[in-house]
């Protein structure tokens, strides 16, 4: 009788074993893999190599348990005939498949997915060994079974789901509101066009290049702007941008004869459609604060300013010298107003 507890009380082990291991690899994620594996602790590494190719180490812990389950359930079938009989086999029989279902699946895989990452360091080191030495049947295992097992690899996360994360760690107060705003906002940069993001053209402040100082200083004087497009004959026609200080200055010096023109500096054009994101590594490289976007036949749009970028990230940015704070939405009321009046 003894011989046939120890039996049982060993299959049941092992099939647990197995089991809680085989839900803690899968419970935890690749991506909380990398972030373990950063300590360059070994059983964080061997766990990230197994989350990186699951199909071996799987195959492993999958043998070792129908090893248990089905070489030790014959081995117990032998024992508890020889000390229980034929009559009460069939009784046995069912009570250790109970017990096998019970204490060596359902327990173990939901303790394993529970404990999943502490399990998973604990077995990752043996988990690993065990697969080189069962290299030769996992192989084996491995071409029959790739036919059906082989699938394009996913990647770890995307925008989705990153952004579904800040909302649940906001609500479970692991980062702050306004941290997973921000987090919410950056996936932005990536859909929203130069075309979304403009002053357009009706609310732009232009002065003209071949105009002086002098002519000029009730429109410079009145500008809310640090940055003023300057143009030639037409607004189609825009030669530079200047700045409103230099201009200032430049006419408290007495220069007041001097053109506009000779004080502009260099803008770039960028298409309706290109980007916040490349847009915003557009204005780092060439530290300009100011580009001016055209459609598809060359003509001015508008113009996005470095801030109009950055207020994707942080909301409206309203400084004291803002009358309107909002340009784009008073070009659009008054483009709407036009229109009704026609």
């Amino acid at each position: 009788m003894l011989a046939l507890v120890v039996a049982v009380l060993i299959v049941i082990s092992g099939s647990a074993l197995c089991s809680s291991v085989e839900a803690a690899l899968f419970s935890v994620s690749t991506l909380k893999a990398r972030q373990l594996a950063q300590s360059k602790n070994p059983a964080a590494v061997a766990l990230l190599a197994i989350r990186d190719r699951m199909n071996r180490p799987i195959a492993t812990i999958v043998v070792l348990n129908n090893i248990f389950n089905i070489v030790g359930s014959i081995a117990i079938a032998r024992i508890a005939e020889t000390v229980l009989g034929n009559t009460l086999l069939g009784v046995f029989s069912g009570l250790l498949t109970f017990l096998i279902i019970i204490f060596g699946e359902i327990i173990p895989k939901t303790l394993g997915e529970r404990y999943s990452q502490r399990l998973a360091l604990l077995a990752a080191l043996p988990v690993t060994a065990l697969t080189f030495i069962f290299t030769p049947l996992v192989w084996i295992m491995e071409k029959v079974t790739a036919p059906f097992t082989r699938k394009e690899k996913l990647p770890t996360t995307n925008e989705s789901e990153i952004m579904l994360l800040a909302k649940i760690g906001y609500q479970e107060g692991i980062i702050e509101d306004d941290e997973a705003e921000m987090i919410q906002r950056v996936f932005m940069l990536n859909d929203l066009t130069a075309a979304d993001l403009m002053t357009p053209r009706t609310a732009l402040t232009y002065l003209r290049g071949d105009l002086t100082l002098a002519a000029s200083r009730v429109d410079i004087i009145n500008s809310q702007h640090t940055r003023i497009i300057v143009i030639e004959d037409s607004l189609d026609r825009v030669i530079g941008v200047t700045l409103k200080d230099e201009l200032l200055t430049a006419m408290v010096e007495g220069k007041r004869e001097r053109k506009i023109a000779e004080f502009t500096r260099k803008v770039r054009f960028v298409p309706e459609t290109i980007h916040a994101d490349r847009l915003l590594r557009a204005f780092q490289k060439s530290r300009n604060h100011l580009v001016v976007v055209v459609d598809e036949y060359g003509t001015v749009s508008g113009v996005v300013t470095l801030e109009d970028v950055l207020e994707i990230l942080t909301g409206e940015i309203v400084d004291e010298t803002d009358r309107i704070i909002d340009l784009q939405a008073a070009a659009r009321n008054r483009l709407a107003r036009m229109l009704k009046i026609q």
